[in-house]
């Protein structure tokens, strides 16, 4: 009935994505003030916590529920049958983990962007919001057979569901926030504010990039049939020729 391979691979990349937790908040920390270093830690941490219960008790079912095209269903503690969306072998509970790190990882995308400048207590009301409704609702209009999905619209591995949610809410946030104070003199001009610890942000960026195969490549939910196992190993290279050339093009443009 359950393929063991399959079930492993997305194990392993629910492992993977939970781990990116980590280096969000190596990265953000070190690149931000020693005095907010408790602040930013403590969000990426919420961030996971406060979005594991949240999503089980009412963002999957409003992501993968079948109620309609702008939303799913309204299934606290995930008690409804999802056999028809479960990729090939794999038993419910391991993609249902592997979407709660996605979820997470929507939501922790916006600490950075608003750092320095959240009351801890404010963000986690954003952190419970976003897991709980913004997400999942957008999230089934993509995965879930919404509106979109029914377009024909297709998003891998989460560029839009995850990333592009993420950036919009840290846009938002950022707008209304504004910038950090201290961050323009009187004419306009940027300063640099700088970060406090290179070598922690330095290893939060390594984290993440190794994190990424699992986000990226572990998105096939297989690892059953010869076109699977070719795409798995074109992700992963993918993946890993996209992060280095972004590298060298930033460094050649700052």
């Amino acid at each position: 009935m359950y393929s063991s391979v399959n079930t492993i691979w997305v194990l392993l990349g629910a492992a993977l994505v939970f781990f990116m937790q980590a280096g969000f908040a190596m990265c953000e920390a070190g690149f931000t003030r020693a005095k907010n270093t408790g602040n930013i830690l403590m969000k990426n941490l919420m961030d996971f916590c406060i979005g594991t219960p949240i999503f089980w008790l009412l963002g999957f079912g409003l992501m993968f529920g079948s109620a309609g095209a702008l939303i799913g269903g309204f299934d606290p503690f995930v008690r409804g049958d999802y056999s028809a969306i479960l990729p090939e072998g794999v038993p419910f509970f391991a993609f249902f983990i592997f979407q709660t790190v996605f979820c997470a990882t929507a939501a922790t995308i916006v600490s950075g962007a608003m750092a320095e400048r959240t009351k801890f207590i404010s963000y986690c009301i954003y952190s419970l919001l976003i897991s709980a409704v913004v997400y999942p609702i957008s999230g089934h209009w993509i995965w879930g057979g919404g509106w979109l999905s029914q377009l024909g619209f297709h998003d891998f591995a989460g560029s839009t569901a995850v990333h592009m949610v993420g950036g919009v809410a840290s846009l938002i946030g950022a707008k209304i926030l504004g910038p950090r104070i201290g961050k323009y003199d009187r004419d306009g001009k940027p300063r640099a504010i700088l970060g406090h610890n290179l070598s922690i942000a330095a290893l939060g960026v390594f984290v993440l990039w190794f994190c990424w195969f699992g986000f990226n490549g572990c998105s096939t939910v297989s690892m059953t049939g010869d076109d699977t196992l070719v795409a798995a190993g074109s992700i992963f290279v993918t993946t890993n020729m996209s992060a280095a050339v972004a590298c060298v093009t930033t460094m050649l443009f700052t």
